[in-house]
């Protein structure tokens, strides 16, 4: 069961290989969700400071009846927190707002600000400044394993001159339909595991009828399909949903996709219309 499997982060950390989002899952609601994930043998959750949702999040996991020890638990610092104090101030607020004495996995957000994410400027100083409070914390004991989110290849390159604790993982938008191939590559050499947010391209994959009918082929549903074609590329997917029947058979994904029909998947190079879920609130940079 997909549930009881993890990766190896290159610090030796264990973790699960399929998460829970927590993403527009609201504050007062998300501790429910979390719950009901763990209740079902998710030990994976994630959420971000700029989600608004971290206090519940903790809520969830103090709650559960298990040991916090059995819960990998993800944040991420805010995307526009570019400077050493600022990040130090922000790592000790999440620990505070969760109720947590350690965070298992936190990472930056993104390398640019939501709201100069289009621009040019990569923030590399800052990265760079954000990333040692990071390493700190992460001596401290206060952070058992530190990555980041959303970082291309040039981004990854800035780090790595400067970082004493290389990056342990890098989050991205990855699907059927929008796999950055190249990206996952660079990661994999350097020993950073990808984790691929959206994997169901915030539902536009249900709107692609090749995938529905491989889904049918398979007799599972799209989301199960787009989790396994993860999977199998060595990606930790991180399918978000508050529902429990979706967490359920989101996590029911013991089949196996012929190599012929990885391929498939993985030559569909069209990125897909999002539509409304393409305009992320959080890409507005209100925290």
């Amino acid at each position: 069961m997909i549930l009881n499997e993890t990766y190896t982060l290159s610090n030796g950390i264990e973790i699960p290989k399929l998460g829970l989002g927590t993403w527009m899952i609201e504050d007062d609601m998300v501790a429910e969700a979390v719950r009901a994930a763990l209740d079902l043998g998710y030990r994976h959750i994630d959420t971000a400071q700029a989600y608004g949702n971290e206090r519940g999040v903790g809520e969830g996991i103090r709650t559960s009846g298990l040991p916090r020890e059995e819960i990998f638990v993800t944040t991420k610092l805010a995307a526009e927190i570019k400077d050493y104090e600022g990040a130090k101030a922000a790592i000790d607020a999440s620990l505070a707002t969760m109720g947590l004495d350690v965070i298992d996995l936190m990472i930056i957000h993104s390398p640019q600000p939501w709201m100069d994410f289009a621009g040019e400027d990569r923030f590399f100083d800052g990265n760079v400044a954000a990333w040692k409070a990071l390493e700190e914390a992460h001596e401290a004991g206060k952070l058992r394993a530190i990555g980041v989110s959303n970082f291309q290849t040039v981004d990854l390159e800035n780090l790595l001159r400067h970082a004493r604790i290389r990056p342990m993982l890098n989050q991205v938008l990855a699907h059927v339909a929008n796999t950055p191939f190249d990206l996952i590559e660079v990661c994999q050499r350097q020993d950073i595991l990808v984790e691929a947010y959206s994997p169901v391209g915030h539902g536009a994959l249900f709107r692609n009828a090749e995938v529905g009918a491989m889904a049918e082929k398979y007799g599972v549903s799209v989301p199960q399909l787009g989790i396994r074609y993860c999977l199998q590329l060595g990606l930790l997917p991180l399918p978000k949903t508050a529902n429990p029947a979706h967490m359920k058979t989101n996590a029911a994904v013991d089949f196996t996709l012929s190599d012929a029909d990885m391929e498939t998947l993985k030559g569909q190079e069209t990125a897909p219309d999002y539509g409304e879920a393409g305009i992320f609130p959080v890409f507005g940079g209100t925290l």
